[in-house]
């Protein structure tokens, strides 16, 4: 908006240019400068100047060689440290957002965040405390019922028990821990 009101002071209807065509410049200036103004690490004019010059470079490279050039080759060209390079791209590397993933079967960053949140609840901790109280029996039922998704009859199996003991075991160990939370 800042750019358009400064466009309309300077417009001059009598040279014969579309107003939309002048106010371009000023509507990108404006839009340039408050995002060289609002990011949360600031770039020096000298560094934004060089960093434009490698993007320029490595495009011309890339045309010429027909394929990714390397910081060495970059900095051959510019007459600059290879070093140089590699602080610009890492300062001016954009943040990832939390959504990001670089493997698609991986969760996201959002989500590892997310499920170390919900062990950290209340309940979830009162929960494995009351858990941690229990005897080592109780402990094994519940593990392997609950943590590691297994039938009664197989826990049955591993502890050499009946399903039906499995099962009376279970449910007063349920009941145990509603009364205690």
């Amino acid at each position: 908006m800042i750019g358009l009101i400064d466009a309309s002071k300077h417009f001059d209807p009598n040279v014969g240019v579309k107003f939309s065509t002048y106010a371009y410049t000023y509507v990108l200036g404006e839009v340039t400068k408050y995002i060289r103004e609002n990011k949360n690490l600031r770039l020096s004019r000298d560094m934004i100047r060089l960093k434009t010059n490698i993007e320029k470079t490595r495009d011309l490279l890339r045309q010429k060689l027909y394929r990714e050039p390397t910081n060495l080759e970059i900095s051959l060209i510019l007459e600059i440290d290879e070093s140089k390079i590699d602080e610009i791209e890492n300062i001016s590397a954009q943040v990832k957002s939390l959504d990001y993933s670089n493997d698609e079967e991986k969760d996201n960053l959002y989500n590892s965040i997310k499920v170390v949140e919900k062990k950290m609840s209340p309940s979830i901790l009162d929960l494995e405390e009351e858990i941690s109280k229990l005897s080592q029996e109780e402990k094994q039922i519940i593990y392997f019922r609950y943590y590691y998704d297994m039938t009664q009859s197989e826990i049955s199996e591993k502890l050499g028990m009946s399903q039906v003991q499995i099962s009376r075991k279970e449910s007063k160990i349920l009941k145990k821990l509603k009364t205690k939370l």
